[in-house]
């Protein structure tokens, strides 16, 4: 109820049972509520008595929780913010200790969070750290200096408040603080770091940092240890604070968020906070085997969890199994009766799954190794309840008493799909039944999935001579029946299977490219196809979709025929692959009928050149350059290696391809006898650096050499199909594929790193070393600009090399201004929470992109090794999805062309040829050498 109008009413508790005492709590004005308890099905905690004439306006509990389920955000803050401006809040916190005192029990009034739910507004540990205490100090400091800030005494519900200020000021001030934090979004999830650590909180202990009308002060304010006014050396010492340790605050942000939201009740978490957690779920690996219907549903029951002491005991051993555990900070120890700690389970591990399933007891006790663990936990429950209902939602087609599709209903979601079931697994010519019969002909949405994650994976599980045979089929279901004596719907039912084959090659076409005319089998198809629609006067329409197929193809054959083999080289003193002749500036593809000339050594270091097509496999090599070499041995007691500078031995597999372009930054070919591989040792030239043209770095504009590295870059990573990364994933060997293309744009990522260590340690003078690492934070700023992400993390990564952290004398030369934009470079690319910085930040920008990919293909890895291919003989097409996913993703980051404003063309040809081949050691032993040489440890 509201209180509308007149004087006010008396809230008094009752203890009938005992005796009539009664105790009056508050008493409440216009605009007070009361009453919530309606929602929850709650007994009256209190009786509510006139104390004048009153009006009131009612809300029956039917339409209340109607409206309350519709908006329940609004809802919420609504009642909050009643309570706060009438102290009802305040009051019914009072509540709670007075009528524990009287009725010894507690008042179910205020909403109570069970221990399945934390509280949200409460620290997650009992102490704040030193590092976030010391940024409350500095941020308080600063707004205490401030006279016209937002922190403010203030009079709330009666009581005074002192230096407390609305959370949707707080996020402005923090916004006007520093350039470094972009939108209200970032601002809020720094305060709420802070409040989770218990340096902030909510005045009424009820709210998480909400961007809000809420009041919130600092831990100092509220317990009176604060202290005077700052001075002036306080107010420039948090200044400095702030610009050193704000970007680590930005940092903890998105994390603080995500903990806040899960521990909020299930009902209480928006739509888009979600997606939030299902976007976290995904990339956590004790997860990946489960379907995406299932992770969506656990991102509304998973809840936070954190233990603050080492050595408590989550569960004893023969306990109750209800819940199942995923470690997200800290480690915990597997203790078993009789046997003592049998093993200790680390960040990302997960315990006790089993109790979900089955009802045994527990098999160990689980005790916490470290302070500040921080767990999510999964109900019983629940998981039951989500497995019943996808078992519902699921739809199997059998034939011959056998599973042949398995397809599951799913919620409409926006810009998702249109169709009301997905397809979870199924044979792969059901699965192109299936995708023919209800993806063509105009059936599939913009966004819908299905029918790309086919296109894109097939090669996995159907492979391009099945799928042609299969679409021939279709297209032929017709050729023993006479069409004459068929019925009308039948002769439709042929037509419309015809054009649904003619819509899938243009699909395809467009989907993957060049990969489908670089295949003989498919474009006989195509060709045959196109004779036959044209050859049906009611296939107008399917006749001008093929006659655009063979345009395209017959243009890409055309440039195929003006650059028919290209021959490339592996020059023999550790530079990149390169054309052995012609043009260098344009895109060039790699394939397989390319012939690359490289070199083939022996234990001795003596060596034989061989010219051999990119798609060769390693037994065929290393049985030439046994020959070549008169090595006496079979091929069979041979092995074809690559010896890197660290003097590691990689041997290839005899049915690997590509292997020239698959050695690592500075390594060589070896072929050795199998009882010799321990002979091999690399080549002298091998711990030097890798020649390079001799120009002077520090000469140079550094945006000029952002730019060419940038265009040189884009043209590597034009190259790489799609495909290559099922390649890579699945292993060429499987597939006789080349990936070439993809192995000389992941060298570039090494060698750019490389080269930013080998020129740093390489240089003597302290003064033009700090100048180089300064140069190379500015080149690394202008590839961000660039959207260069791959050079971008190359760098940064460099700069954070051991070999290079460790010259401090260096770092401390540095001009602050620098050092601040590397340490927000630094949280950019954290590896933490699977590289979520990383994946905040590049979710917001728009193609062209040159992503960073080694974490594309680390995403590619994680669902490949997460997921079974094959689930009890159907194809797996969840994880179909999954690696689509990330194929898009390289799809989408290229789906514009690279336009870049040319910068002054002084020194172009110079710079131009300069990028292309940087001068480096990837032996870390050497580069740590190097180091202690230019910067000896202090003792």
């Amino acid at each position: 109820m509201w209180l509308k109008r007149h004087r006010r009413y008396s809230v008094t508790s009752n203890r009938r049972r005992r005796n009539k005492l009664s105790v009056t709590l508050c008493n409440l004005g216009v605009g007070a509520t009361f009453g919530e308890s309606i929602l929850h099905d709650l007994p009256r905690d209190s009786t509510v008595v006139t104390k004048t004439t009153c009006e009131l306006l009612r809300v029956e509990q039917q339409d209340f929780r109607l409206i309350f389920e519709k908006n329940k955000e609004l809802m919420n803050d609504i009642i909050t913010n009643c309570r706060l401006k009438n102290g009802f809040g305040q009051s019914m916190q009072t509540t709670s200790t007075v009528q524990t005192n009287v009725q010894q029990q507690p008042s179910p009034t205020k909403k109570q969070l069970s221990p399945d739910h934390p509280n949200p507004a409460a620290p997650i540990t009992e102490i704040p750290s030193p590092a976030m205490s010391r940024m409350g100090w500095a941020l308080r400091t600063l707004l205490v200096s401030d006279n016209t800030s937002c922190l403010k005494d203030r009079k709330v519900g009666g009581k005074f408040i002192r230096k407390c200020a609305p959370g949707t000021e707080l996020v402005e001030w923090l916004l006007n603080l520093s350039p470094i934090v972009h939108t209200r979004t970032q601002a809020a999830g720094m305060w709420q770091a802070l409040l989770e650590e218990g340096v902030l909180c909510h005045v009424a202990k009820e709210q998480p940092f909400k961007d809000k009308c809420f009041l919130y002060r600092f831990k100092s304010d509220e317990d009176g240890t604060a202290g005077g006014a700052p001075t002036s050396d306080d107010v420039n010492h948090a200044n400095e604070h702030i610009r050193e340790a704000l970007p680590a605050l930005l940092h903890r942000g998105p994390d603080a968020t995500l903990r806040m939201i899960l521990r909020k009740p299930s009902h209480e978490r928006t739509q888009e906070e979600l997606e939030l957690v299902y976007e976290e779920l995904l990339h956590i690996a004790a997860l990946s085997h489960l379907s995406t219907s299932i992770k969506r549903e656990l991102a509304s029951i998973i809840v936070f969890e954190a233990h603050a002491h080492a050595g408590t005991v989550l569960f004893n051993q023969g306990d109750e199994g209800r819940s199942w555990y995923i470690l997200l900070k800290g480690s915990v120890d597997v203790v078993i009766h009789g046997k003592g700690t049998v093993a200790t389970l680390k960040e990302g591990d997960d315990f006790g799954k089993l109790a979900l399933i089955n009802d045994a007891p527990r098999a160990a006790t689980i005790v916490l190794k470290e302070n500040n663990c921080h767990l999510l936990r999964v109900d019983k429950e629940h998981f039951n309840r989500i497995l019943r209902d996808v078992e519902a939602n699921t739809l199997r087609l059998q034939e011959h008493g056998k599973d042949v599709l398995i397809l599951e209903r799913v919620a409409k979601q926006r810009g998702y799909s249109a169709f009301k079931y997905t397809v979870m697994s199924g044979t792969p010519q059901k699965m192109l039944e299936h995708l023919l019969e209800t993806r063509l002909g105009g059936q599939a949405g913009p966004n819908d999935p299905f029918l790309d994650d086919f296109l894109l994976t097939h090669i996995v599980f159907m492979p391009t001579p099945l799928l042609i045979d299969e679409l021939a089929a279709n297209y032929h279901a017709d050729a023993d029946i006479d069409l004459r004596q068929a019925s009308e719907e039948d002769q439709e039912y042929f037509l419309t299977s015809k054009r649904r084959v003619v819509q899938f090659i243009q699909r395809w076409v467009l989907a993957v490219r060049h990969a489908v005319f670089d295949d003989p089998l498919a474009v006989e198809f195509i060709e045959e196809l196109a004779t036959d629609v044209e050859a049906e006067p009611a296939l107008q329409e399917e006749a001008s979709i093929i006659h655009h197929v063979l345009t395209q193809l017959s243009r890409y054959q055309e440039d195929r025929q003006m650059n028919a083999t290209q021959k490339w080289k592996l020059p023999p003193n550790g530079q990149p692959i390169c054309l052995f002749s012609g043009n260098t500036h344009s895109k060039t593809v790699i394939r397989p009928d390319d012939d690359i000339i490289f070199r083939v050594y022996c234990a001795d270091h003596t060596y034989c050149t061989l010219r051999f097509p990119m798609a060769t496999t390693a037994e065929v090599i290393k049985a030439c350059a046994a020959d070549k070499l008169q090595i006496a041995r079979l091929p069979e007691d041979l092995l074809l290696v690559e010896v890197k500078s660290s003097g590691e031995r990689v041997v290839f597999k005899d049915n690997d391809v590509s292997v020239p372009t698959a050695l690592s930054l500075n390594g060589r070919i070896f072929v050795s006898p199998k009882d010799h591989l321990d002979a091999l040792t690399p080549l002298p030239e091998q711990e030097v650096p890798t020649e390079a043209p001799d120009v002077d770095f520090e000469a140079l504009s550094t945006k000029d050499v952002a730019y060419h590295m940038t265009l040189f870059d884009w043209d590597l990573f034009w190259a790489v199909h799609e495909y290559e990364l099922l390649y890579h994933t699945f292993g060429r060997h499987h597939f006789n594929k080349i990936t070439s293309n993809l192995d000389v744009f992941i060298r570039r990522f090494n060698e750019i790193q490389y080269w930013v260590v080998t020129e740093i340690v390489s240089t003597t003078n302290l003064t033009k070393r700090m100048s180089l690492v300064k140069k190379f934070i500015k080149l690394a700023a202008f590839c961000k600009e660039y959207q260069n992400l791959n050079a971008f993390f190359a760098i940064v990564m460099g700069l954070s090399n051991t070999a290079v952290s460790r010259l401090s004398m260096t770092w401390d030369k540095l001009p602050s201004k620098f050092r601040k934009l590397f340490t927000e470079y630094e949280a950019l690319i954290d590896p933490s929470r699977n590289h979520r910085a990383y994946r905040m930040s590049v979710g917001k920008l728009q193609p062209p992109v040159i992503p960073f990919m080694p974490l594309l293909l680390k995403d590619m890895t994680f669902a490949h090794e997460g997921n079974k291919t094959s689930l009890d003989g159907l194809v797996n097409f969840e994880k179909m999805h999954m690696m689509a996913q990330t194929m898009r993703a390289v799809r989408f980051c290229r789906s514009r062309h690279l336009v870049l404003d040319p910068p002054s063309p002084k020194n172009e040809n110079e710079i131009r040829n300069y990028i292309r081949c940087f001068r480096t050691i990837d032996n870390q032993r050497v580069l740590n050498s190097m180091s202690q040489k230019v910067e000896p440890r202090r003792s």
